[in-house]
């Protein structure tokens, strides 16, 4: 799969206050349990970095343990606090070990401050090009495969279903978030991400065919989504995907107890930017 690479002109500012999301020195180390809750990314101290190089081998950048650990920190300082195209850029530097940070970023960045559906696209598919090269490089890391099935996924909704089931991307998504989920049970958005790969695929083709070919199902998409829930109730994405989990099983019936969702949203406290996109997403739903 080979993207076109995105220009630095259209990378859109993070539209909020950040002076709550700069964690500067020690208060990054402090502050990732809640930060990192829902991906479980471990913290890029020296002896992470020196894992991850050794992992690595050739694909792994010609740094020392602790120069990576302070690139890979610098990295997610920079998500943290929204500037995406930083943190992109030096993810992507770093090669196989930076790619979770650099495919969060431009994913992130994509889904709420691009508007231009064939640059989310572009985009997502530049993401998912990354995660594969992850793939290879560290097999073994559950967030090689848990951004490999972000970036496809959301690749795929900006297609017509039929060319996303024509292309096979449904089972690619799925493959990837068996491998993140059984080298990190906990992994609270692989859950989101499972739990929305049951209800759209229910969705779009109906429950009976869904479930013969792809093994959707509705309980399913319900106990992944609860499971996120239950690791990450002070998230607020795991509260909007379940208002939108429920809007695609059944949006007639489920109405009420969507927008109960995405209000529970915006009452969570966002820890970073992100968390500051989704929340001012779910306010939107509302209005």
């Amino acid at each position: 799969m080979a993207a076109k690479k995105s220009g630095a002109s259209s990378w859109a500012a993070f539209p909020h206050d950040a002076k709550a999301f700069t964690y500067v020195g020690d208060a990054l180390k402090k502050a990732w349990p809640k930060l990192h809750a829902g991906d479980c990314e471990p913290f890029p101290d020296s002896k992470r970095a020196a894992a991850l190089l050794k992992a690595a081998g050739k694909a792994a950048p010609r740094l020392d343990a602790d120069a990576l650990a302070e690139a890979l920190q610098d990295a997610w300082r920079a998500f943290h606090r929204g500037d995406f195209k930083a943190a992109f850029d030096a993810g992507s530097a770093l090669g196989a070990v930076g790619v979770s940070a650099a495919v969060k970023a431009i994913g992130i960045h994509a889904t709420y401050l691009v508007d231009e559906e064939a640059e989310q696209l572009n985009r997502y598919e530049q993401a998912a090009t990354l995660a594969e090269a992850a793939i290879k490089a560290l097999p073994d890391e559950a967030n090689s495969h848990y951004r490999h099935a972000f970036a496809l996924g959301r690749y795929s909704q900006g297609l017509s279903i039929a060319k996303a089931l024509k292309m096979g991307i449904a089972s690619k998504v799925r493959a990837s978030l068996d491998a993140a989920l059984e080298l990190e049970p906990k992994h609270a958005e692989a859950h989101t991400a499972l739990a929305l790969y049951h209800a759209e695929i229910i969705n779009k083709i109906g429950a009976m065919i869904g479930g013969l070919t792809y093994g959707a199902k509705a309980s399913e998409a319900d106990s992944h989504i609860q499971t996120a829930l239950r690791l990450t109730p002070a998230s607020p994405i795991a509260h909007v995907e379940h208002g939108n989990v429920l809007l695609l099983l059944d949006e007639r019936r489920n109405e009420d107890a969507a927008a109960d969702a995405y209000e529970k949203a915006t009452k969570c406290k966002p820890v970073d930017a992100m968390e500051a996109l989704d929340a001012a997403f779910a306010q939107a739903q509302l209005e």
